[in-house]
């Protein structure tokens, strides 16, 4: 895709006065990093605050007579039992019980479902949803509606200055309010494992807020590479590396995504699946693996102790708080186990790896204010 082609968020103009380095992603033209570079971003975000632009996901209302009931056919969480206020983290399911995408859907009014879908997969996400839910709910996107993510364990102190009721919230809540002299949809929630916010504004005032945030020194702007490195060291799936249509809830980790009310009834796309992965019969799991030498990217294969490949890797980098490589993967069942020695092949070589708990780094998530 060309640089004619792609699309461009609301606050380009911003990230090109900065000085950010700008990569096609998601159709759209977005910061892999700025001036300091990928590593100081990473390390200011679990420092300090930083701020993201993530205006390329897919913002929608799901409206209609019953949209959380209606949403159920389409995902396995319990999102009739979902109170205003809250919001919580699912995945659109395919009928074999494939992953179609992850997503945020939150109740921040009494508006319907306020649901956040990753940018690459959102023209066929809301396809999906639409074909599956016609008749049932309305889907209004907010394609005037730009999105930030403000994390770090800064992040609350700065944004109380700007919207004190944002202070009240604790993780996975979700509030409409005033902010910034807007009507905003905040949560604290976000993909990097530390505290922080998740902020939807009308575009045209994104760049006004954008540099208020910014002109705050507590806060700098960080890009796509910090957000996968921070997200890998939180243990936190990216889709159409770790997640595709091929890969269940189960496989994935994600089985809380999975509610016991919707397990019992097994009414959601793929049930018989995942009812039988859970009930043992699962083939493959994701593991976190520390990996010893050159860090193994996304493709690389894993081998058991004697050498005979049983994996793949679908994440992996250095890890710039932990200071050595950090991978997921798939796995056998059997070889799943914290502290199993594995190897992995990195260009040709066999290094040494061991299965560790995720996250690699401890989430920083306020759960109680």
């Amino acid at each position: 895709m060309s640089d004619e082609t792609l699309k461009h968020t609301p606050l380009y103009a911003a990230h090109l006065e900065a000085g950010a380095r700008m990569v096609p992603f998601a159709g759209y033209a977005m910061p892999v990093q700025y001036k300091d570079g990928v590593l100081k971003e990473h390390l200011w975000t679990r420092e300090h605050a930083g701020l993201f632009d993530v205006s390329h996901m897919g913002q929608a209302r799901l409206r209609g007579v019953s949209p959380l009931s209606a949403f159920e056919e389409v995902t396995p969480g319990d999102f009739i039992g979902l109170k205003p206020g809250k919001q919580r983290y699912s995945v659109l399911l395919n009928k074999k019980g494939g992953i179609i995408d992850d997503l945020m859907a939150g109740r921040p009014d009494d508006d319907g479902l306020f649901v956040v879908v990753n940018g690459a997969c959102k023209e066929n996400d809301f396809k999906v949803i639409d074909a599956e839910l016609a008749g049932q709910v309305r889907i209004d996107r907010l394609e005037d509606r730009a999105l930030m993510a403000l994390q770090g364990p800064k992040a609350a102190q700065v944004l109380a200055i700007h919207a004190p009721d944002a202070a009240k919230l604790a993780f996975m809540e979700t509030a409409a309010l005033q902010a910034f002299g807007v009507d905003a949809i905040i949560s604290r929630s976000g993909y990097t494992g530390e505290d922080g916010y998740e902020i939807s504004v009308p575009g045209e005032a994104a760049l006004r807020i954008w540099n208020t945030l910014l002109a705050d020194e507590r806060v700098r702007p960080i890009g796509l590479g910090a957000r996968d490195s921070l997200r890998l060291e939180a243990g936190l799936p990216l889709y159409g590396h770790d997640l595709d249509e091929t890969v269940s809830p189960i496989e994935a980790g994600l089985g809380f995504a999975v509610s016991k009310k919707r397990r019992d009834a097994r009414d959601f796309p793929g049930a018989s699946r995942i009812a039988a992965e859970l009930g043992g019969e699962v083939t493959r799991k994701t593991v976190g693996l520390k990996v010893e030498g050159a860090p193994a990217r996304e493709g690389a294969e894993i081998a058991d102790a004697e050498g005979h490949v049983v994996g793949v890797i679908t994440s992996g980098g250095f890890s710039p708080t932990l200071g050595y490589p950090i991978a997921l993967g798939f796995v056998p069942p059997a070889l799943a186990a914290a502290g199993t020695e594995l190897k992995v092949i990195v260009r040709g070589r066999a290094q040494a790896a061991q299965v560790v708990a995720t996250p690699f780094v401890p989430h920083r998530y306020v759960r109680k204010v």
